[in-house]
């Protein structure tokens, strides 16, 4: 390609995009700024400003990820560390193919890039280029991940390269996929390609994917999940699948916000993956999450698939006429509280948050080392609408490592770096039920008050809780407190929130059953004390 004429922006001259392969461009616009990119997106109509400033995209068909047209490249080095049954495949000749093809595809066409660190701490991050089709993708994630100082551009040699052009549409006789839509992983060259997909999450899902894939080598252990920090400098964890409320519990106006989504426990603690946080908007109040709603009226904040009046430009939270999984992507700096590292010391409390479909979870349970591992594999909780393609109401599922969808690696991978970081540091653990009580999706239930979770999340993490008196659940087995101040004694008894109690037991019944068909797959992987944790139906006779 030489050198662009019209080339924009700083950027290393020793590795531009035609050292990737790329030729013919018509011009690449590198590590522009919140504001030429949001100019750029207006006049390209790909995006709108609202009132505040805040840029809002729509993302097509796509609201959210396509976990089933996600495939990673099969050779000598990934075949015996990828967890094949959860990951797609294609070979090395079809990547070859489909990369060909994308660097055809983007011919003569204007591309962004941006330059970003993907890991807060510098001993584990990888350096990622992200070339994009839109600059409202672009602005994207440049909010989502770690923007590196403007004099350490010229000098920077990528990593990580992902491509991102939604209008490439694949062929599946052609490239071994699915459909029209791909997610190609290349963990060995370290090149993602995404085509046919307009949802911005997956490139930030990408990232996640690959560090997911290289972390555990060096005994880092890659967690999807939120994290803040105490006035002490204690950390906590917070695990769980989107729609479990992450972002929301992590958000604590009285502790520091570390990240709301994905992080790496370390010899030297916890750290952000991230630079930004990717908040869902759908019913969002400007009274239950002021911090959160306060950055969808900020200049620099990128809204997904939200709903807006075409005249005033005002949002509307509540309409979910486009998808559920609306989202804003804003910068985390945007949050007061924020850490600046986006880094912490070892947590003293990990959270699994999971919203139970069937509503017969208690809303907090402590674990024991052993049921943590059990619950970490397990990764029960319900698919919320519209974070999947396809999706359309709540739908139970076990995920295993709340993130089964960004784990290339076998689960025990994960789950024994867990249980022996748990151990090292004598953290504490809780299950966390923000879904459905008084009854299921199906059977009459209304969410668990979020009061209610932030009051028993902060008596958790303040120490209150583990004094408390404690019960064992008839049917899971774990310990549940028998009473928390501030909370009404009744929901901590899920019996008692049910006006049918025989249909409640029989829902905890199926839902014992679920959990043990499930964990047959990971019986063998583990210890005898994780097996002795699952649920046992003698219990609850």
């Amino acid at each position: 390609m030489g050198k662009q004429a019209a080339d924009l922006g700083v950027h290393n001259p020793n590795h531009g995009a035609e050292a990737f392969g790329f030729r013919n461009l018509a011009s690449v616009a590198w590590n522009l700024e919140a504001a030429a990119l949001a100019e750029r997106a207006v006049a390209a109509g790909e995006a709108h400003l609202i009132q505040g400033g805040a840029l809002a995209a729509d993302t097509g068909i796509h609201t959210g990820r396509s976990p089933k047209d996600k495939f990673v490249v099969r050779d000598a080095e990934t075949e015996n560390e990828v967890w094949w049954e959860n990951n797609g495949s294609i070979t090395r000749e079809q990547f070859d193919v489909i990369l060909a093809d994308f660097i055809k595809h983007a011919e003569g066409k204007a591309l962004y890039a941006q330059d970003l660190y993907g890991g807060a701490d510098p001993a584990h991050r990888v350096k990622a280029r992200v070339y994009t089709e839109y600059a409202w993708h672009s602005m994207f994630i440049r909010n989502l991940l770690i923007r590196p100082e403007r004099g350490d551009l010229p000098g920077f040699v990528p990593e990580l390269t992902i491509i991102d052009l939604p209008s490439f549409k694949a062929d599946p006789a052609r490239h071994g996929c699915r459909s029209e839509t791909i997610i190609a992983c290349d963990f060995t060259r370290k090149i993602v390609l995404i085509g046919s997909s307009s949802y911005a999450g997956e490139m930030k899902k990408s990232v996640f994917t690959y560090l997911n894939y290289i972390l555990p080598k060096k005994k880092v252990m890659p967690m999807h999940c939120s994290a803040n920090s105490g006035p002490g400098g204690d950390s906590a964890v917070f695990f769980g699948l989107s729609g479990t409320g992450k972002t929301t519990l992590s958000n604590d106006p009285d502790r520091m916000l570390i990240g709301d989504d994905e992080h790496g426990w370390s010899q030297n603690g916890i750290f952000n993956f991230e630079g930004g946080c990717y908040a869902k908007t759908i019913r969002l109040s400007r009274d239950a999450e002021p911090e959160i709603y306060a950055t969808t009226e900020r200049f620099g904040t990128v809204l997904e698939n939200v709903v807006y009046d075409p005249i005033t430009r005002e949002p509307d939270f509540d309409d979910g006429s486009k998808t559920e999984n609306a989202r804003c992507a804003y910068p985390i700096d945007f949050i007061a509280n924020a850490s600046k590292t986006g880094r912490a010391g070892h947590p003293k409390n990990i959270v699994m948050l999971t919203a139970d479909a069937f509503g017969v979870l208690p809303p907090i349970a402590k674990l024991t080392p052993a049921e943590a591992m059990y619950h970490f594999l397990s990764g029960y909780t319900a698919k919320v609408a519209g974070t999947e393609k396809g999706l359309k109401g709540p739908e139970a599922t076990f995920s295993t490592c709340f993130g089964a969808p960004f784990m290339p690696r076998h689960p025990s991978v994960y789950g024994n770096l867990l249980r022996d970081l748990i151990a090292r540091h004598h953290v504490d653990c809780w299950l966390v039920n923000t879904g459905w009580t008084g009854g299921g999706v199906a059977t009459g239930g209304r969410r668990m008050p979020i009061r209610v979770t932030r009051r028993l999340l902060t008596a958790a993490i303040d120490g209150s809780l583990a004094r408390a008196d404690f019960r064992r659940d008839p049917y899971f087995g774990f310990a549940v407190p028998t009473s928390v101040p501030g909370v009404e004694p009744h929901i901590l008894y899920p019996v008692k929130t049910w006006q049918n109690k025989a249909e409640f037991a029989e829902t905890a019944k199926r839902l014992v059953t679920m959990f043990q068909e499930n964990f047959k797959r990971f019986a063998d992987h583990v210890d005898a004390d994780v097996r002795a944790a699952e649920p046992h139906m003698s219990i609850a006779a």
